[in-house]
């Protein structure tokens, strides 16, 4: 999606963090490897950051203040999602990032518009995307 509209304004913005199972062990340069070898990546990739608690990033304190609850199709992504918020660690109160791959869409004028479990497939975005680029 990234390669299809960022001529159109499309940013993806790439914040790892390593608070979910360790997913994200390695150092800055070698998550940037691993995505860019692996996935093909060439959006921008942030430092590794943390989204919940008293060191979390103030990017995601905004983005978390504007939209408290990811939007989540489907029972079975509903059902997953229900039992990563209880073995996650970090997710303490209401609007907390549950898991990886959280996903927040942002108009040009920085407002978040939706929020995305990370169960919500990206393509399945796509028309969103495709409203706001307009």
């Amino acid at each position: 999606m990234y390669q299809k509209y960022h001529e159109q304004g499309l940013e993806i913005l790439d914040f790892p963090c390593d608070q979910f199972g360790h997913q994200a062990p390695g150092s800055d340069d070698e998550i940037h490897e691993f995505c860019t070898a692996k996935y093909k990546t060439t959006f921008d990739q942030f430092k590794k950051i943390e989204v919940n608690g008293e060191n979390e990033s103030p990017v995601f304190t905004c983005l978390k203040e504007q939209v408290k609850e990811d939007e989540i199709e489907g029972l079975k992504n509903k059902m997953a999602m229900k039992a990563v918020e209880k073995i996650s660690t970090t997710t303490k109160k209401t609007g907390d990032i549950k898991w990886n791959f959280t996903k927040f869409l942002v108009d040009r004028e920085g407002n978040v518009v939706a929020r995305f479990s990370p169960t919500y497939k990206p393509e399945d975005m796509e028309s969103k995307v495709v409203e706001l680029l307009g």
